[in-house]
């Protein structure tokens, strides 16, 4: 059915679900994520083009609910109305999906989850699965920590803690924890406002939230990890099924019932694509027996031969081991394109380069890019890294978000120490700051003796967690160029300076790719950024 054969009461109907009736390109709209997925899955077995293909199979095909799942409705109770649709015509999406696609039709479809009221170590779960996902979590830079509900703060309770021996010494940690935070907040930021007192150049406005995001900084290492936070998720179809697995064979009761719930509201959008998640799917129960069987054969592997290997105690950053001949895999590969040689050949022969012409050629690379936004070519991905990192728990959820990466982390204890604030030392406040962490460790060294996951939740996020990373050299200078920047947490931009010199003293040629690293310090280093986004919001204000 070519464009000319919609008459003109079709083309009324498909302008509603499209942006035009007319060009090649146009864009879906108005469209349940159900629809989207199967009409997408369909399309790459059609001779039809999607509008046709729309129209004809979906808007006048009876088994498709069209009309209920995708028509205006105007009632209060329509999204009923959408989601029994959406379950009464479930098998015929589910024929369409399977019969026209394989996993990755899970990927045509998604849907926007919010998470609201879980720990911080539950977002931290969730945002381990990093393909096809886009987690938007509540900062702990903005908002503030210890406001109460009812009279209490707020930080999940741990079933099994709760009904443990450990209940009173669990509570009275976190109100501690919680009571140390917010009393601290007036006098550090009397504090650090007379350290760093207001530029009569700088708008109040401006000055304000860079004091208090400098103040919440500091303590936010107070917070324990099952402080509760906010998340927003958009995903696909197959990051959501592989997300609710995980979920629901993590040993924590938070991360099951955050899988069940989820999978309850998911199942009311996008049905098809989250089906093999549920508990009582035969894909979902060989995953699991899989799973189990694999952690534990690994967990007693590493019970009976790794316990004489040292740990690492000193915070930082190392360097493990990167690919010595990564500057001529790089060279060979940003060559690759431009010419008809064989790639290994291509790499073989940049060895033979004398240094000052090996130099051009990666500066070639390098010298036009104007700003970190300016993306490097893909052969910088042929150059690896692995980095292991010892550094409180707050750093670890700011550098976690990156996702173009290989990361793992160690369970979070006491048992690395814990950063103090350069604001805090030497001041009246240390001392609250000392006792309230070793508070945490006491409740921590405790309940871990007998409940080491469930310890977690007590821990002050000021602790230091162990975790690595293996990263290659593009993904990287995005990584180092992105959190170095003055706006950044002095921690978190510490370990990425740290990482760029690790990497240019391994490696020197690769010096280059790292020009927009930040390597200046900073006292108010939001400010800047404040600023911007006052002129930014005058320039935007209607006249």
């Amino acid at each position: 059915m070519l464009q000319g054969e919609f008459t003109e009461s079709q083309i009324k109907i498909l302008e509603h679900f499209v942006t035009n009736t007319s060009n090649d390109i146009f864009v879906l709209r108005n469209l349940p994520e159900v629809i989207k997925g199967a009409l997408f899955s369909r399309y790459s077995r059609s001779t039809l083009g999607l509008r046709a293909l729309l129209l004809k199979e979906f808007i006048l095909n009876e088994d498709t609910a069209f009309a209920a799942i995708a028509g205006r409705h105007t009632d209060e109770s329509s999204g009923d109305n959408q989601t029994m649709a959406i379950q009464k015509a479930q098998n015929f999406y589910d024929r369409i999906l399977d019969g026209y696609g394989d996993d990755s039709i899970g990927e045509l479809g998604g849907a926007h989850l919010a998470v609201e009221n879980i720990s911080m170590l539950a977002a931290k779960v969730i945002e381990d699965c990093r393909i096809g996902g886009s987690p938007l979590e509540k900062s702990t830079r903005y908002i503030y920590f210890d406001q109460k509900v009812d009279g209490h703060y707020l930080f999940y309770q741990e079933p099994i803690l709760m009904t443990s021996a450990y209940r009173e010494m669990f509570l009275e940690t976190c109100n501690f924890l919680f009571d140390t935070y917010s009393k601290l907040i007036p006098p550090l930021t009397a504090h650090i406002e007379k350290d760093f007192p207001k530029d009569p150049a700088i708008s109040k406005t401006a000055y304000t939230a860079a004091l208090r995001a400098k103040v919440l900084d500091c303590l936010r290492g107070l917070l324990p990890a099952g402080a509760l936070t906010n998340m927003g998720v958009f995903g696909n179809g197959r990051f959501y099924e592989s997300l609710l697995q995980k979920l629901n064979c993590h040993n924590l009761a938070e991360m099951q019932e955050i899988g069940k719930k989820s999978h309850q509201e998911l199942s009311k959008v996008i049905p098809s694509f989250i089906r093999r998640a549920d508990p009582r799917h035969k894909h979902y129960q060989g995953f699991a027996q899989f799973f189990e069987t694999m952690r534990s054969e690994i967990q007693q592997f590493a019970e009976k031969h790794t316990f004489e290997v040292a740990q690492m105690f000193q915070p930082g950053v190392r360097l493990v081991d990167f690919d010595k001949d990564g500057i001529y895999k790089v060279a060979g590969a940003m060559l690759f394109e431009h010419t008809q040689g064989d790639l290994q050949e291509l790499q073989k022969y940049c060895r033979t380069l004398p240094p000052e012409e090996l130099a051009l050629l990666l500066e070639a690379a390098c010298s036009p890019r104007e700003n970190r936004r300016h993306k490097s070519p893909r052969a910088l991905e042929h150059a690896s890294f692995t980095f292991e990192f010892l550094a409180d728990f707050g750093v670890y959820r700011d550098l976690h978000r990156h996702r173009m990466l290989t990361q793992e982390r160690q369970l979070l204890t006491c048992n690395y120490g814990y950063y103090m604030p350069q604001e805090i030392l030497g001041t009246d406040m240390e001392k609250d700051y000392i006792q309230a962490m070793e508070r945490g460790k006491t409740a921590y060294d405790a309940i871990a003796a007998e409940l080491p996951e469930e310890a977690q939740y007590v821990v002050p996020m000021g602790y230091n967690v162990h975790w690595y990373f293996h990263v290659n050299l593009r993904a990287l200078q995005w990584l180092c160029e992105l959190r170095s920047q003055a706006a950044g947490h002095p921690t978190y931009r510490y370990i990425a300076q740290e990482m760029a010199r690790q990497v240019t003293l391994a490696l020197p040629p690769f010096e280059r790719f790292f020009k927009f690293v930040d390597f200046n310090g900073y006292e108010l280093g939001r400010l800047g950024a404040e600023v911007r986004q006052e002129e930014k919001s005058k320039a935007q204000a209607p006249i």
